[in-house]
């Protein structure tokens, strides 16, 4: 590339990452800690649930993504697309729309587009009704609890990151790149340096944690941050390959006996 195209690039890149790392007018949050006057008529009619949720990191060596339990989304206001089904965990991600739809960017052009001009973006919805572990086998897999009433706030955020169809419904544009699952149209632009993780660490914040997104554009950069304090997610798998396809250590045997 010749060096002033190079210097174009770069000056674009700075400019768009002037204009905000993070996905904008995001919706506030609303979790307190002590819920209980704001549910106590709802928990009498209801039976009782357990007060935390189990919640999962998943990361290969560039992308990161979340797992959780679909009917803790459903129950906080997470609205699904239509016919998505009711399976026992979605792992959900963000990025360039060109990059899921053909499982990758294949051509120097489509990379450099991707990466340094505003493009569309989608989420990526997964249905799972196996384990967290058996599914994401080749991912590096990390965990922590929330309080569920962290889920309002969760959904609130996903819901903001879909555009909606006439019906209300996020809009389905496309298979996901794995697992059976579809791709939601985003309505936010993908470019450097607001990628993938990018939204990883804002979904991580919708819950309570704290993310600096400029420490957080790599996956090893989010993943540092997450195992830190406050955040506090506990690596359980470090992602199965042909040297070692069973990668579990004395640390993954929880006192419930399962790495799920």
């Amino acid at each position: 590339m010749p060096r002033h195209g190079l210097i174009a690039l770069l000056g674009m890149s700075a400019l768009l990452g002037s204009c905000g790392i993070r996905l904008p007018n995001a919706p506030k949050p609303v979790y307190q800690a002590d819920v209980r006057t704001l549910v106590s008529s709802a928990s009498e009619r209801a039976p009782a649930r357990d007060p935390d949720v189990l919640i999962w990191l998943i990361a290969d060596k560039l992308h990161t993504g979340m797992v959780f339990q679909y009917d803790w989304l459903l129950e906080s206001g997470f609205i699904p697309p239509a016919g998505f089904g009711n399976p026992k965990y979605v792992t959900l991600s963000w990025g360039d729309e060109t990059a899921y739809q053909e499982k990758g960017l294949h051509s120097p052009a489509k990379f450099i587009r991707a990466l340094f001009t505003p493009t569309s973006s989608v989420m990526e919805l997964i249905p799972a009704d196996w384990n967290v572990v058996e599914v994401c086998i080749h991912q590096r897999i990390w965990r922590k609890l929330v309080a569920r009433e962290r889920g309002k706030d969760l959904a609130a955020f996903l819901n903001d990151c879909s555009t909606p169809g006439p019906d209300g419904k996020p809009i389905n544009c496309g298979t996901s790149s794995w697992g059976g699952g579809v791709l939601l149209k985003s309505r936010h632009l993908y470019f450097t340096p607001r990628m993938c993780n990018s939204w990883t660490g804002q979904v991580i914040e919708s819950m309570g944690g704290k993310i600096n997104p400029w420490f957080a554009i790599t996956a090893d950069g989010l993943i540092r941050q997450a195992e830190a304090p406050p955040n506090d997610f506990e690596q359980i798998w470090w992602g199965a390959n042909k040297e070692n396809p069973q990668p579990l250590t004395p640390a993954e045997n929880h006192a419930t006996g399962s790495v799920n």
